[in-house]
């Protein structure tokens, strides 16, 4: 038997010998809660006396390990009691403490220009109601789910210590790049474009191109609305574009649009090289653009396709037969002569650019042309310029998105999915987009909306910097203002002869100080596109002898260009003159009108010293500046603060009247001073005294350069 079972068997004999009345009283309590059987009593008992004896065991045998175990249950049973309001406010200020001791706040954030409060409290680790505080403290009322600007932002994070690095978001953040891969490009059509000058035939050879006839409208449903068309060759595909000429070209390429691969450049055999065929080269070769030249016309009796040549060449498009890079090629539109061979250059001159395409990535291109149709809405011919566009699509296109709701070909036949270089009419358009913007397909409308409203942004943003456009009625307001040193002219005749004579004239005019800048000349009528350039340099077009076509009257009153036209040289010459004239700075002269006396010197409350005046020459005017002059020594220049008649205020006293003076802040007035007024006057300059000026300048420099020689 072991100790703790003799210690056991003592410890119950004990319990034994106790007297009976303990037991009872222990034996009474339950009783008074329930009616229970006798049985129970005993059972309560005996429960409480294993109890007592397991307590005692414990007490004796391992004293110190039960103390612990008794601490345990104490613990044990606190955890199981009900707690009152204080201890688990307790708790939860431990906890709260616990969690501002583990909370780790990041050191910078970057955000966009604007950030909505919530997402800024999540950032920066903060509560949000916080931040509302704070920014009621700041005098801002803004809710958790409103959005605060950057620098409201970078207020707020510096009470934390946190460093805000503003990120403007641009569209290639929302754009996905898509590189492509050279396995995945593929040879694309070229895209062609007709110019030429007025009746050398380029209707005529598209027509023969579409083997049919603009004014029939044969060729089974070409819809010549859509301002591009394909042409399927036995060596491939070519797309031409249907535009009147280098004007919309222009446009578009003013607009950022390098649309075109190709041009056909088509100049008459009869007629040779004009004044559009010039203008045409010019623009050809400021976009970088491959010419390929038609000699048009070689049926007539008088064709001599060598002049063309020769004045071509003169003009640096030199033909591959006399060692140049440029193709030629003799047609006749109207008997279909050598057409299809001109076609085919046009294919060889697309071999060598090696042009290629991606038809795997989404889609981007540019808008052709656009317009509302009352059936359908908004609608604009795409021409893709990579990747494959396809219906259910959505894109944005300058500051308009939507969705590709129907495709239509050149034919007017509805498609489903548009490859690499093939022109196509779209429906699903916010509103008509404007003809050069770029189309691109976008992952989702979100997106595309965010783009749409970024450049929308910009656009207002440009139109309030915007300088209004001049005329010649608010020049010389914009002149005396400093807003301009330097005239931007556009200048039209009719004839090449009357245009020399008119730029020889005006640049005669230029001077040291102001400048006759003629940004663009030409023979014809004033055109869109000379409207676009006079708007754009915010200068003034003069025409002589010509006429605006509809369109350029039409944009003339959109854009604020004033036209200016004459039949007579001379008037255009004055104009300009008088125009010039007024932005010359005028000499400044200072003339005195008046003296004044000092007899005596008055101090006025609140106002100071008056002088009490006598007028002894001219006049003393109000507005008129003066000089207090003392022993013939000037102390002080200023304006006058009051001018009385003895009580009244006067505008002028004349010599021989008396009058009370006030210096505006000058009250060291003395008897015997001399007020003198004077004003200062404009005198203006003409361009001879400006040129004047020039020569005896320079007469004084060289002059100067020689002394120091010698």
């Amino acid at each position: 038997m072991t100790p703790k079972d003799e210690i056991k068997l003592e410890i119950k004999k004990k319990i034994k010998d106790k007297p009976e009345p303990q037991k009872v009283e222990v034996k009474k309590k339950p009783v008074k809660k329930a009616d229970k059987p006798k049985s129970f009593h005993k059972t309560v008992a005996e429960g409480f006396d294993e109890l007592t004896i397991e307590h005692e065991i414990a007490a004796v045998v391992a004293a110190p390990v039960a103390v612990v175990e008794k601490e345990e249950e104490v613990d044990e049973s606190a955890k199981r009691k009900p707690q009152t309001s204080r201890p688990r406010h307790d708790k939860r200020k431990k906890r709260h403490e616990v969690e501002q001791k583990v909370i780790v706040r990041p050191s910078s954030v970057e955000i966009g220009e604007n950030i909505i409060v919530s997402d800024l409290a999540k950032l920066m680790a903060v509560k949000a109601t916080e931040l509302v505080k704070k920014l009621l403290s700041l005098g801002i009322m803004a809710s958790v789910n409103q959005a605060v600007d950057a620098d409201t932002a970078v207020l707020l994070a510096s009470d934390y210590g946190i460093d805000i690095k503003t990120k403007v978001v641009t569209e290639e953040d929302l754009l996905p790049t898509v590189a492509d891969k050279p396995e995945e490009l593929i040879p694309r059509p070229p895209i062609v474009t007709v110019m030429g000058h007025v009746d050398h035939g380029k209707t005529s050879l598209l027509d023969a191109i579409r083997r049919t006839s603009v004014a029939e409208k044969e060729a089974g449903g070409i819809t010549q609305h859509i301002g591009a068309y394909e042409v399927d060759l036995e060596h491939g595909k070519i797309v031409f574009l249907d535009t009147p000429g280098h004007e919309a070209f222009t446009t578009l390429r003013a607009r950022g649009a390098q649309v075109t691969d190709i041009v056909i450049l088509v100049v008459a055999a009869d007629d040779g090289v004009m004044p559009q065929t010039k203008e045409a080269i010019d623009h050809s070769k400021a976009a970088g653009v491959k010419i390929v030249v038609a000699v048009n016309k070689i049926d007539k009796e008088n064709a001599n396709p060598d002049m063309v040549k020769r004045q071509l060449a003169d003009l640096g498009i030199i033909s591959e037969e006399w060692g140049g890079n440029h193709q030629f090629q003799e047609i006749s539109a109207k008997k279909n002569l050598n057409i299809d061979t001109l076609l085919e250059r046009v294919l060889l001159e697309a071999e060598m650019l090696d042009l290629k395409g991606n038809p795997e990535r989404p889609a981007e291109g540019i808008i052709i042309e656009s317009k509302l149709d009352k059936q359908k809405g908004p609608v604009a011919t795409v021409l893709i310029r990579n990747g494959s566009l396809k219906k259910g699509d959505y894109f944005v296109c300058g500051t308009e998105h939507g969705k590709v709701r129907a495709m239509f070909n050149f034919k007017g036949m509805s498609v489903k999915e548009a490859g690499v270089s093939i022109p196509v009419e779209l429906m699903g358009f916010s509103d008509v987009p404007q003809s050069g913007d770029r189309f691109i397909v976008t992952p989702d409308e979100k997106v595309a909306k965010q783009i749409a409203e970024l450049r929308m942004d910009h656009k207002r943003e440009k139109a309030l910097m915007e300088k209004t456009k001049v005329s010649l009625a608010d020049l010389f307001a914009k002149i005396k203002q400093g807003e301009l040193k330097e005239l931007n002219i556009v200048l039209k005749a009719d004839v090449q002869g009357s245009l020399a004579a008119l730029e020889n004239s005006l640049n005669k005019l230029t001077s040291t100080e102001i400048k006759v800048n003629i940004i663009h000349s030409g023979v014809g009528g004033i055109n869109e596109n000379d409207i676009i350039l006079t708007a754009a340099s915010n200068g003034l077009i003069f025409g002589f002898n010509v006429r605006p076509d509809v369109k350029a009257k039409e944009k003339a009153e959109k854009e604020g260009v004033d036209i200016n036209l004459y039949s007579v040289i001379y008037q255009i010459v004055d104009d300009v003159k008088q125009a010039l004239e007024g932005m010359i700075d005028p000499n400044l002269r200072e003339q005195i009108i008046g003296q004044a006396e000092v007899r005596q010197v008055f101090s006025v409350p609140k106002i100071g010293k008056i002088a009490g005046s006598y007028v002894t020459d001219g006049k003393i005017l109000k507005t008129a500046g003066v000089r207090v002059i003392r022993n013939s020594i000037v102390l002080y220049q200023g304006k006058i603060s009051s001018l009385k008649r003895f009580k009244d205020d006067a505008k002028e006293v004349m010599a021989g009247y008396e009058c009370g003076i006030g210096v505006e802040k000058f009250n060291d007035l003395k008897e015997g001073d001399v007020i003198e007024a004077f004003i200062t006057v404009e005198e203006k300059r003409t361009l001879d005294d400006v040129k004047k000026s020039d020569l005896e300048k320079q007469k004084a420099a060289a002059a100067q350069e020689t002394a120091s020689t010698e």
